[in-house]
């Protein structure tokens, strides 16, 4: 009889364990991914306001008040998804984890030339932290500050082109031509954001062929 009941117990043990185990797991999987954000206000400059959310696997998002009236006008959303190389990623999140997450105070508190008001913001499933400053002297900040706003600009382009490819595709040469020279300039961050467009550009036969073959020179660079 004694050996019955222990049996019983054993089952109700491992049937409690297997419960608490799936909770875990289901928990776990609830959890949301570490998410680093990153905004500039800065009025006059264009655009005045953009922010840039990327979480630990890569998917992101941007939203920028730039002006392009004539894509306002048609109607295009100002948000902009899209999925950042793994390379990049990695490399914001180790320079967020070098800053230690943005919990102490980051800005200079120097007398400096004002150049637009940034926020970081760390997010993940225990906790939230949050920095605004105009100039850093830490050098994780700073690097972190140079990547964001690289990687808005080549985001902008990538806008430019959305919209001259649906409706002004000769003006997409001459938008390529400014962004191949930025890129040669070293003034824009990782473009792998912005393949998608290129690639479409490049296999459209109604593109004019100088404008596919600069769209392929850059989208190499990219890969």
């Amino acid at each position: 009889m004694f050996p019955r009941i222990r049996l019983k117990r054993e089952k109700s043990c491992m049937l409690f364990f297997v419960l608490l185990l799936l909770i875990c797991m289901q928990c776990r999987a609830q959890a949301p991914l570490p998410t680093i954000t990153f905004s500039l206000d800065f009025p006059g400059s264009d655009p005045e306001h953009y922010s840039i959310a990327l979480s630990s696997d890569g998917h992101a998002s941007y939203q920028s008040d730039g002006k392009l009236a004539i894509q306002r006008e048609a109607g295009a959303e100002d948000k902009f998804d899209f999925v950042l190389s793994p390379g990049t990623t990695h490399q914001i999140f180790d320079l967020a984890k070098r800053a230690h997450y943005f919990e102490k105070e980051i800005d200079s508190k120097k007398d400096i030339a004002a150049t637009g008001v940034k926020t970081l913001t760390y997010r993940d499933g225990t906790k939230q932290t949050k920095a605004t400053y105009n100039y850093s002297t830490i050098s994780a900040v700073q690097s972190l500050t140079r990547l964001f706003q690289d990687l808005s600009s080549t985001l902008e382009f990538g806008r430019r082109l959305q919209y001259s490819y649906r409706y002004q595709k000769l003006a997409l040469n001459e938008q390529l031509t400014d962004m191949e020279g930025a890129i040669n300039d070293n003034r824009l961050g990782d473009i792998s954001p912005v393949l998608p467009i290129l690639d479409k550009i490049v296999k459209d036969p109604t593109v004019i062929n100088v404008a596919r073959s600069r769209a392929m020179r850059i989208a190499a660079k990219a890969k």
